[in-house]
């Protein structure tokens, strides 16, 4: 009886609940705003046979920059003096990092709410299920701290190598007679905005970790040891 299913949706009004909640609903933030880019870099190409032409590379999650190629000038190729220019970088480390965490977080707390919410009354019973949460959530807010920094880093480097200053490393537009220069490129402030999530989810994940560890025998048995000299004095 004691492993029996009991729903209690209160549990959501309490702070492990509510907060479970935010993580939630946080994960799902950085896993969109990270692995749903999809952005485009242009340049404006004059050389033989064609002027102004309008070049386009369009690079996505998980970026792997090294793989994308824009599109030539005109079929001829500038009359031979072009060829296929790439992007630089793989940056697919540490994005796929950022999203398999966010992902995996999404399911983990999905499993908690499930439990908070149905078997809560085995949850305080066992000392060990709120010892395995806190762990967790003290190994979640470093992951998140990790990840969030390696994913700025990287981010950093993409909007570097998809900028203007990747004009100098084409060959291509060093030909006699040939011109490029930068367009445009698709507005990362989206990404921007998953770094952010990152780090309000490691902000998120810590504090829930101080929460959790109030409620496990580890906060009883520190309080008891701090309060003890005081007793025998």
């Amino acid at each position: 009886m004691m492993l029996g299913l009991r729903m209690d949706f209160s549990m959501l009004l309490e702070p492990l609940g509510f907060v479970k909640v935010l993580e939630w609903v946080l994960a799902i933030f950085a896993f969109t705003t990270c692995g749903g880019f999809q952005g485009e870099t242009a340049l404006l190409v004059s050389c033989e046979g064609v002027v102004n032409k309008t070049i386009t590379a369009s690079f996505a999650y998980p970026f792997r920059l090294n793989t994308v190629v824009f599109s030539a000038p005109d079929p001829k190729g500038c009359g031979g003096t072009w060829t296929d220019v790439y992007l630089t970088g793989n940056f697919s480390s540490s994005a796929q990092f950022f999203v398999t965490l966010a992902a995996l977080v999404f399911l983990y707390c999905i499993t908690a709410l499930v439990v908070y919410i149905g078997y809560n009354h085995v949850y305080q019973q066992y000392n060990k299920f709120p010892l395995t949460d806190l762990a967790i959530s003290v190994l979640t807010a470093f992951l998140w701290l990790v990840s969030t920094f390696v994913w700025a880093k990287a981010l950093a480097d993409i909007k570097v190598s998809t900028g203007a200053s990747i004009i100098p490393g084409i060959d291509s537009c060093k030909a006699p007679g040939t011109t490029c220069h930068f367009l445009s490129v698709t507005n990362m402030g989206v990404l921007n905005v998953s770094v952010v999530f990152g780090l309000l989810n490691m902000i998120l994940w810590a504090g829930n970790a101080w929460l959790i560890y109030k409620d496990t025998n580890l906060h009883n048995q520190w309080k008891r040891i701090s309060e003890s000299p005081t007793e025998r004095v």
